[in-house]
């Protein structure tokens, strides 16, 4: 079964900083992100040496058993195992969630996500560990700069600290006496209001951990201690094996309470 430790060896292992060119569509950054969401499942089905067309298929439905469409989170799932939430961005400033929330763990009572997703590991599941999986590729170049792993935990408050907030601005838009749907006088003019939610780049909240410089490549996760442990030992032992790969135990601050702290086991492979 494979995990987050398995997809971080297999990119130190095959190192290739060319996300794949995807021609098809006329956004560019979505583009990207399609092929940056390939190379990600690569990683993790191990098919970046797999050249045969039916094995590839074969590795991506035994690794997977969900990958979702482009409005409906997550992007994928690990069988068995955990969510993958994969973003890319063009910049280190901020990163968007649009509609949706940063979630620690994803629920299968969560209204956003489809009936495939829920039913998924034939519905025997209840909630799964997120993996926010973040590429910076910068505008002028289709180079993979940075990728990081980061648990939705570490990351994210719980989920109705978000709802809270959603709640008190749909209350007050209702408060408002005057408020009226009637723009015009030929009433043709609607005025929607769509949230959007919008939260650091890890690279920013985590600048005390792990500062990038001018390194060609950066590959970093921050896995909570108690989950890092939880993966089998021969992948552990494997990935503390390798010298070009730097782990240390670190603390973090907890998202629902920055007074609180978070033990995590930290990763970082880079290019100079």
């Amino acid at each position: 079964m494979s995990n987050i430790l398995k997809a971080f060896i297999n990119i130190v292992n095959n190192y290739q900083v060319n996300v794949a060119n995807i021609t098809h569509g006329n956004n560019r950054a979505n583009n990207m992100g399609e092929g940056l969401e390939a190379y990600i499942k690569k990683a993790f089905a191990n098919n970046f040496q797999e050249t045969n067309i039916r094995r590839q298929k074969s590795n991506l439905r035994q690794t997977f058993s969900y990958i979702g469409a482009t409005n409906s989170p997550p992007d994928i799932i690990l069988t068995n195992s955990d969510a993958i939430e994969i973003k890319k961005t063009e910049t280190v400033g901020t990163l968007q969630f649009n509609s949706s929330q940063p979630k620690p763990k994803l629920y299968s009572t969560n209204p956003r996500i489809s009936d495939r997703c829920k039913n998924s590991d034939n519905g025997n599941w209840t909630e799964k560990d997120i993996i926010y999986t973040m590429g910076h590729i910068p505008k002028d170049t289709k180079q993979l700069k940075s990728l990081w792993f980061v648990y939705g935990t570490c990351y994210a408050a719980n989920e109705n600290i978000y709802q809270a907030i959603e709640t008190r601005i749909k209350q007050s838009l209702d408060q408002i006496d005057d408020l009226s749907i009637n723009i015009d006088s030929l009433d043709i003019t609607y005025l929607r209001i769509r949230g959007m939610w919008v939260i650091k780049h890890p690279s920013k909240v985590f600048d005390d951990l792990y500062e990038q410089t001018n390194e060609v490549f950066n590959l970093i996760a921050i896995i909570p201690i108690d989950k890092y442990n939880s993966f089998p030992i021969e992948d552990r032992t494997a990935i503390e094996s390798i010298e070009t790969i730097v782990t240390t135990d670190e603390i973090i601050s907890d998202p629902n309470n920055a007074a609180d702290t978070m033990n995590i086991k930290l990763l970082v492979f880079r290019v100079t």
